[in-house]
């Protein structure tokens, strides 16, 4: 079918997340007519950010919502930390400064925040969480977004990108069976990854991709981030990097959001279907390492775990969604979990005897270790031998990828001969790579998407209006 043209507009955005609605609603206060185009129905909208809870932002002191301060050195350290230092630091430590606004800008576009939570591991001093979660915070955006009489056009996919001479001249969107032509004088791609899109994800993971569970939208097919390395965008992150969590095996293909994520790998020990362990259950805590489980996972055999804990441990973190599998010993579980009974049995004795006593404190890195084990489990490690004992399935989920087009400063994207487009900005997970090649800081994804959200917005207003 031949596109059609519509009318132009000074800024498009494509999509409709955090970091697409922080360009929207900055470039149209600058002053720039703005439109959204959002792939997901009005119900769906808002991608990934609908499913959070939490955003990690620089502040000096306590406030009614976090417990104490989080400074700019100590924020980069996590960060350094957990990406093995690969990351671009000067864009890094922007995100880190540009954050320490977030909690005012945010309120002042409806956004409402909690008083810190029990049972949210170390994270009520650095991060805020939202009232109502993430869907809460996508809905103030879009009411914020309603007032100021931003057109949002929902079921809308962005099929193409038109370029000349790398500026960009127009998006070719369809909507059901009508396509349309948009023009714009600035784009800004907030449209996240490929995560969704399972034959691209094949690519890089072969068929283990397939027992891939898809934590977040099914509508990240990645189509935006592809025009753009087609048209000469330069490339950012390993195209196998992602952010993946352990998640309840039992959870939805897509969609299945925060519920599913189990937090039970710490108070325990995983196993492969082998039973065997793999990695050091305690090697730091949750919120700085808890990411890399669902690549370790998708690197098992038919890219399944078993989480395995005791009644010492079961009430001691975030209940999930599904009930955990349980039995009045450690045979009886392994043939619950249909896993050789002998061989659970036999990796669980293993550890307990090469458990040393402690002093077991989830607020510290503590005294109760293993010796002689290999994985070894660092800290929080006890005998797994009080029944009732309790099992989980675990499987990848896959929050986002991690290959991206890389920015500048302003959130322009930069070509392969490394001179900026001067009319394309990125925003989120899109760029994401840029921050994060590998490992995860919890609620730091929002806080990427929610800078070079406002950068790319207000970027993209000043060349248009210039």
């Amino acid at each position: 079918m031949t596109a059609k043209q519509i009318q132009t507009c000074d800024v498009l955005i494509v999509g409709g997340g955090n970091a697409a609605l922080c360009a929207a609603l900055t470039a149209r206060r600058a002053g720039a007519k703005v439109m959204v185009v959002e792939s997901a129905p009005q119900a769906f909208r808002g991608g990934n950010s609908r499913h959070t809870r939490d955003i990690r932002y620089l502040h000096a002191r306590a406030t009614e919502y976090v417990t104490g301060p989080y400074p700019e050195e100590e924020f980069w350290d996590d960060l350094s930390r957990v990406t093995g230092s690969e990351t671009n630091e000067q864009l890094a430590r922007l995100v880190i400064r540009e954050s320490a606004d977030l909690g005012e800008w945010t309120s002042a576009n409806g956004v409402r925040w909690q008083q810190p939570l029990r049972g949210t591991l170390h994270l009520t001093r650095t991060n805020l969480f939202m009232l109502g979660g993430g869907k809460a915070m996508v809905n103030a955006y879009y009411d914020a977004a309603r007032r100021l009489g931003i057109p949002i056009a929902y079921e809308t996919e962005a099929r193409e990108l038109k370029l000349r001479d790398g500026k960009f001249l127009s998006a070719v969107v369809r909507r059901g069976d009508e396509t349309r032509e948009i023009s714009a004088k600035s784009v800004v791609i907030a449209a996240g990854g490929f995560e969704a899109n399972i034959p691209w994800l094949k690519e890089y993971w072969g068929e283990a991709a397939e027992n891939f569970l898809i934590r977040g939208t099914q509508y990240n097919q990645g189509k935006m981030l592809k025009e753009l390395l087609e048209h000469g965008a330069k490339p950012v992150g390993d195209p196998r990097g992602c952010h993946a969590i352990a998640i309840d095996g039992r959870g939805p293909k897509f969609d299945g959001g925060i519920v599913t994520r189990l937090d039970c790998v710490p108070f325990g020990i995983a196993v492969n279907r082998e039973c065997r362990r793999f990695y050091d259950e305690g090697e730091d805590f949750w919120p700085k390492r808890y990411a890399i489980w669902g690549g370790l996972i998708a690197r098992q055999p038919d890219q399944i775990a078993y989480g395995i804990v005791d009644s010492k441990t079961i009430g001691r973190f975030i209940p999930s969604v599904y009930p955990p599998i349980e039995a009045q010993s450690v045979a009886e579980l392994a043939r619950c979990l249909k896993l050789e009974p002998g061989a659970l049995v036999a990796t669980v004795e293993q550890f307990n005897r090469s458990v040393r006593p402690g002093t077991f404190d989830m607020s510290r890195f503590d005294d109760c270790r293993t010796e002689g084990l290999d994985p070894p489990k660092s800290h929080w490690a006890l005998p797994i031998d009080t029944p009732p004992f309790y099992g989980y399935p675990l499987r990848p989920g896959i929050t986002f990828t991690y290959l991206g087009v890389t920015v500048n400063e302003r959130g322009q994207v930069v070509m392969q001969d490394d001179r900026p487009a001067k009319n394309i900005f990125a925003a989120g997970e899109v760029m994401a790579g840029n921050i994060l090649r590998r490992g995860y800081l919890a609620g730091f994804g929002l806080t990427i998407g929610f800078v070079f959200g406002r950068i790319a917005g207000r970027e993209a207003a000043r060349h248009a209006l210039g």
